[in-house]
């Protein structure tokens, strides 16, 4: 067998759709990560917002071992197992919806919101015609077919057409867009409460609060995608809570399972009802192992005292970036988010900013070209997010900005 001498020969047989770091990382503890040379890193990417417990959290650990134990690592959806019904309730009971579908990712989240959602819209076989989804311009929600066609970008979608039909974007902060629609042929509008990769955009309260109104006016799903957002992530456990709206549909995915992967779909009841056995399916949602690992983070994050400490440190790492704002405030022109989902977005592009935050040993991912996120795990330390800081204030130093980079040229 021939020996694997670079990064490029050991992974000459992954589908290149990623262009990784050459950092090969073996292991985790709290919120750092240690590669093969020995090198730590300061993660504020959370695997992009899935770690949401560190690397290592006891409550986690203890749980999978708990179920290797018990040799209960799967039955398939034909059987009861308990986990899975606790954790359904546990989701029910905090988000005061009525029903819970378990499947395997974000992307299928979407998927099987948008089927159920056009099931309701359709109940009693009167609207056969209903069938279209409104999204927001900014919006990502995944690279599957359904999920793709309510996803804005071009780039994304382009290649793969045609998608799902019926999907429409407008505007979000146009009060007059969805008024300009025909709503008779709509089944449901999906919105991001704050959009990740569409750089860290918080709807405004008044917004989703627009959005209900004008969904409820004409009996159309409300689906709220809080895959990267919700889960404690803003400091409430879902992002929507401060506006007071209740969606028809809400999907979670990224941190449900501590990395595990786990993506869930609630519903009302009345969405519910129109969905049928065997309208949908999957073989390993809900399993008892990752459901088991889910019940134990749900636990931690829905503690009101530890959202409470996601708020306090949010007010910490916003007050430190706008710090760094003013020491810079021809580089950076915005800081976005709530609680320890921050955006910092740039008046150039952020690649090589991150790239020399990593070479500084600080991991950090982009939300499009000029914005760079900020997703710490929740249980990050005060010294950590000022190291980061530090670290981050390092690398815009030590990029040069365009501006003084084409005087020098010049």
């Amino acid at each position: 067998m021939a020996t694997v001498t670079t990064a490029e020969e050991a992974r000459a047989h992954l589908l290149g759709v990623y262009a990784p770091t050459p950092h090969l990382f073996v292991q985790g503890e709290g919120s750092w990560l240690l590669d093969d040379q020995g090198r730590r890193f300061l993660d504020f990417t959370s695997g992009i917002a899935v770690t949401a417990l560190g690397h290592g959290h006891p409550a986690v650990t203890q749980a999978l071992k708990d179920s290797l134990e018990s040799g209960l690592i799967h039955t398939s959806n034909l059987f009861r197992t308990a986990p899975a019904e606790a954790l359904a309730r546990k989701l029910a009971i905090h988000s005061g919806l009525d029903r819970v579908f378990f499947c395997n990712s974000g992307g299928e989240a979407v998927e099987a919101s948008l089927k159920f959602a056009r099931r309701s819209a359709r109940r009693g076989g009167n609207a056969p015609d209903r069938f279209g989804v409104v999204a927001l311009r900014g919006a990502f929600h995944g690279r599957l077919f359904g999920s793709l066609a309510v996803t804005d970008r071009a780039r994304y979608r382009e290649p793969f057409e045609p998608l799902m039909p019926g999907a429409v974007f407008v505007d979000p902060m146009d009060p007059e867009a969805l008024e300009r629609l025909d709503p008779s042929t709509i089944a449901a509008l999906i919105a991001e409460p704050i959009q990740g990769e569409g750089g860290v955009q918080p709807l405004p309260e008044a917004v989703l609060q627009r959005l209900r109104e004008w969904t409820t006016r004409h009996g159309i799903a409300l689906i709220l995608d809080e895959i990267q957002c919700g889960l404690g992530r803003t400091g409430t456990l879902f992002a929507h809570e401060p506006s007071g709206v209740r969606p028809d549909i809400l999907t979670l995915a990224k941190p449900l399972a501590g990395g595990l992967p786990m993506g869930a779909v609630l519903m009302t009841e009345e969405v519910a009802q129109a969905v049928r056995p065997g309208d949908h399916g999957t073989t390993f949602g809900g399993g008892p192992m990752v459901a088991a690992v889910a019940l134990a983070v749900l636990e931690e994050i829905a503690d009101p005292a530890f959202l409470a400490e996601v708020r306090r440190k949010g007010e910490i790492l916003t007050g430190l970036l706008e710090g760094l704002g003013s020491r810079h405030p021809e580089r950076i022109t915005e800081i976005r988010g709530r609680g320890l989902m921050r955006g910092l977005r740039l008046a150039e592009p952020v690649a090589p900013v991150i790239q020399a935050a990593q070479e500084r040993g600080l991991l950090l991912v982009g939300a499009g070209p000029d914005v760079i996120r900020l997703l710490p795990p929740l249980t990050v330390t005060d010294d950590e997010i000022s190291q980061a800081v530090r670290i981050l204030e390092a690398a815009v130093e030590a990029v040069p900005s365009p501006t003084v980079s084409e005087e020098v040229a010049s």
